[in-house]
């Protein structure tokens, strides 16, 4: 049976009419017609640049997609480091398991109770619940369910499970209302940043998560807030002078260093760096400027360091 092709009113070549409405069926043209906008000659008419294919919008949909996948893995390591450096430092450092219900160790008060009515709320959500079940129908109790059906007292379960029951939002935030700073220092220290920094991050990696959790544009994207620029020659950074061009901190790419900076210090193996450059290497001009990445990028000793 012959495929049947198209020329759309705006002039994109459409090889196979009904592949492409299937994906815009399963995919949505919201969510797709970004993509499109970089063929385009630009407004009113949005008329498409000459030889431009449906495949070369979707070619650009799924490299997204591979994005927000490569760059979750980085953040959930992140997240993950942050969450038990947190827990470690402040349970050794206060000798209490349960130190996060002392108000006296946080600066703002309202912040705090806002949070801990966060912490019950979840704690008795998870009591509401149905426990999950196996195929074979046994019951695998949650560690946080464990011990709240186990243990009267203390009310609410350590840290260590408390921290599971925070978004990276709320993790955030917990981390700047610690009122001593010589806490937030020792925690950003554990991963081999200084405390303004760690801030910093995290609240860009608050919405970088937020955007690939649900499945937005990663891709040529303004985050609205973006990783400071470290000042200490302690945190591993880009070393050449022109290697961060002003026209790149407004977009991806000072994420990407950042993501990598963090991994170096508790992923020291990870082959992160080396799947990025497997994804973007062979991208078009057009895709790493919409992403501020530099001509040259992987020739930087910081890149060239984990590309070994």
């Amino acid at each position: 049976m012959a495929t049947s092709w198209a020329v759309s009113p705006n002039g994109v070549c459409i090889p196979d009419v009904d592949r492409a409405a299937r994906y815009l069926r399963h995919i949505g043209y919201y969510r797709f017609s970004p993509y499109a906008i970089p063929f385009q000659q630009g407004r009113p008419d949005a008329l498409f640049n000459e030889g431009v294919t449906f495949d070369n919008l979707l070619d650009l949909y799924v490299f997204d997609r591979a994005l927000r996948l490569l760059v979750m893995d980085a953040l959930e390591r992140v997240e993950v480091a942050v969450r038990a450096a947190l827990t470690d430092h402040m349970s050794t450092a206060y000798g209490d398991s349960h130190w996060y219900t002392d108000a006296s160790l946080f600066r703002d008060r309202v912040r705090y109770e806002r949070f801990l009515r966060i912490v019950r709320d979840s704690c008795e959500e998870r009591l509401r619940g149905t426990p999950d079940a196996g195929e074979d129908s046994l019951v695998h109790r949650s560690a946080l369910e464990h011990y709240l059906t186990t243990y009267r007292s203390p009310e609410l379960p350590p840290s260590w499970l408390m921290m599971e029951t925070l978004t990276i939002g709320q993790l955030t935030s917990m981390y700047r209302n610690l009122r001593q700073r010589a806490d937030r220092t020792a925690v950003a220290a554990s991963i081999g940043l200084t405390a303004p920094v760690l801030e910093s991050w995290m609240q860009t990696y608050v919405r970088v998560r937020n955007i690939c959790a649900h499945h937005g544009r990663l891709w040529n994207v303004g985050l609205g807030v973006y990783p400071a620029i470290p000042n200490s020659s302690a945190i591993s950074w880009l070393r050449g002078a022109d290697a961060l061009p002003e026209r790149s901190r407004r977009r991806l790419y000072p994420v990407l260093v950042s993501l990598q900076s963090v991994l170096a210090v508790v992923s020291p193996h990870s082959s992160w760096a080396r799947r990025l450059h497997g994804l973007v290497s062979g991208r078009p001009a057009m895709n790493l400027a919409g992403m501020g990445i530099p001509e040259g990028w992987a020739d930087d000793g910081f890149w060239a360091h984990h590309l070994t």
